[in-house]
């Protein structure tokens, strides 16, 4: 019998079919939110509590908790809940409150930081909690295993479904985790496939990308590993996530019309190609928001 977990990974892959001004450019956008948490960050999270469990760093009666902006969250409060682990989860105010619903739901122990402190805060209140003993904090920001489970699914499933056409990618940057992993394999495979990663402009909030200053750039972040960072901004992300809704039935979160958006700006510049996009999430966690308004 399958468990839960097993149907972790393996989303469809569809082609935007309004959305691309050129036939001779595919657009595919991968779907995340068919996971069972409902985003691409169940991956990274089985991938970090099951390293943590296999490797004997989880020991009995510990608890985890960890600094997330949503996402991570959900996935990891889900998966805390199937190894019967106990988590608290720190999160900045700002966050939807269907977000700190569904990690409660699960049974989570969620904690709010300032909103003005954006995810600095809620790191600090971790390194703080962490400092005092009996936890252990997965750090999606610096551990291996975030990336890694992209390079062993996320990035095999891109190859095999666009059968070795794909010619660029194209992915929101937070803790960098898919965009990492999805790089590694794959440039093993095709050398010349084009990475492309997405900030927010300067003042631009867009849950689940960052423009992180340095001190807090994510520790598995390698420069070199992205051919290209565009730029997207507040209203071109909101746009193009209304756009996917209502042209597309695609309904998602503000970071994959960002990814989206991104997408547009490489299309004029191509004869043809095949350009993948995640689409992180689903759009049922911003509805207390204005995004759909």
């Amino acid at each position: 019998m399958a468990s839960l977990l097993d149907f972790i990974g393996n989303t469809p892959l569809v082609e935007l079919t309004s959305i691309s001004p050129n036939p001779k450019v595919k657009l595919l956008a991968k779907l995340e939110g068919n996971n069972p948490g409902g985003s691409v960050k169940d991956r990274a999270a089985y991938s970090m509590i099951k390293g943590a469990l296999d490797r004997g760093e989880l020991k009995e009666g510990m608890k985890l908790i960890e600094a997330t902006s949503g996402n991570t969250g959900i996935a990891l409060a889900m998966i805390a809940r199937l190894f019967k682990v106990e988590i608290e989860l720190i999160m900045p105010a700002s966050a939807t409150p269907e977000r700190v619903k569904t990690m409660q739901a699960y049974g989570a122990n969620v904690i709010l930081t300032p909103a003005e402190g954006s995810m600095e805060a809620a790191i600090d209140y971790v390194q703080e909690k962490q400092a005092k003993g009996g936890y252990l904090v997965l750090n999606q920001f610096g551990n291996p295993d975030n990336y890694k489970a992209h390079y062993r699914t996320t990035g095999p499933e891109i190859w095999q479904d666009t059968q070795g056409t794909i010619t660029h990618f194209v992915s929101a940057m937070g803790t960098t985790g898919t965009i990492m992993g999805v790089s590694r394999y794959l440039k093993e495979q095709n050398s010349k496939v084009q990475i492309i990663g997405t900030q927010p402009v300067e003042g631009s909030q867009i849950p689940g990308i960052r423009r992180w200053p340095q001190q807090y750039l994510p520790k598995i972040f390698e420069r070199e590993r992205v051919d290209r960072i565009l730029d997207v901004s507040q209203a071109e992300a909101t746009a193009m996530t209304r756009r996917l809704a209502r042209e597309e039935g695609i309904f998602a979160g503000m970071s994959s019309g960002g990814a989206v958006h991104a997408a547009t700006k490489l299309i004029p510049e191509l004869e043809e190609g095949v350009i993948v996009c995640i689409i992180c999430d689903r759009g049922d966690r911003y509805l207390s928001s204005d995004l759909f308004a």
